[in-house]
């Protein structure tokens, strides 16, 4: 009987779009408990970052950093030669990429307001978030059916997986953009999709809908958004580290096709 069922020790997490705030996190998360950590993002530059800063909190963390575009099987095939070729298993993939135009000045839009939405910006928000995830999940959840003990898929949902943005608390024309909820969604049917695909492969796969996480967001909105949580808070940035760390390892080995959604109580108002 194996007795902490939550030790990563000797297990590999690939994680997509680790070069983001979340994606650091669940880096950081994981490699505390022992797990190697293969970060990959488009943005290699910022991943090195985040590698450092990883290193400079804990020398012993096990981290690589990989370019990959989530959107290019292309892309996405060279990763996993990279893992073939180092003869590394992969017991867990975490979908985390996702394009946040809101919080990401590249990719920040003048006007978000659904009239004005443009298509070009649909598809390629759709592709990074949605396709992405499906692409991933094909290459290296056929992948992992090879492992002796299975593997692990968590897709990074939100809690724009069960309700709806308020679109009273964002500024006139700058709402959250149609295509993050409707992303967000579909991660959950991918979720129950991948749940009994390779079930019998062992591989289970799981969604996780975190709730908003307090970072440079104005005072008007703090305020706003705060009368839509029974907490009257949003999220600090480590809050999320034990239901990621629980997701990945065997302490949720009979848990298949869910999505654990952890808003501060915001969805049951």
């Amino acid at each position: 009987m194996k007795l902490n069922k939550f030790s990563l020790e000797n297990k590999n997490i690939l994680i997509t779009g680790a070069a983001g705030s979340l994606g650091l996190e669940h880096s950081i998360a994981l490699a505390s408990i022992g797990a190697r950590i293969i970060m990959t993002d488009v943005n290699l530059e910022k991943l090195k970052k985040n590698k450092i800063y990883l290193k400079k909190k804990n020398k012993n963390f096990h981290v690589d950093c990989l370019k990959m575009d989530v959107s290019s099987e292309k892309s996405v095939k060279k990763t996993l030669q990279y893992l073939k070729k180092k003869k590394m298993k992969l017991n867990v993939l975490i979908n985390n990429a996702c394009l946040n135009p809101k919080f990401d000045t590249k990719f920040k839009y003048k006007n978000t307001a659904l009239e004005n939405f443009l298509l070009k910006d649909w598809e390629k928000e759709i592709k990074v978030g949605l396709t992405g995830a499906f692409i991933c999940s094909k290459i290296f959840g056929n992948y992992m059916k090879y492992n002796k003990n299975g593997g692990v898929i968590i897709n990074i949902a939100s809690e724009y997986s069960v309700v709806t943005p308020d679109h009273r608390i964002y500024s006139k024309n700058n709402f959250k953009p149609i295509t993050y909820p409707v992303i967000k969604t579909g991660l959950i049917g991918l979720t129950k999709y991948l749940a009994t695909y390779w079930v019998d492969k062992g591989i289970r796969c799981n969604a996780f809908s975190p709730g908003g996480v307090k970072e440079n967001q104005s005072k008007k909105f703090l305020k706003n958004v705060k009368k839509l949580i029974p907490m009257k808070r949003m999220a600090n940035k480590d809050e999320y580290h034990s239901v990621i760390q629980f997701l990945c390892s065997d302490a949720s080995s009979y848990l298949n096709g869910q999505n654990i959604l952890m808003d501060g109580g915001r969805s049951i108002w």
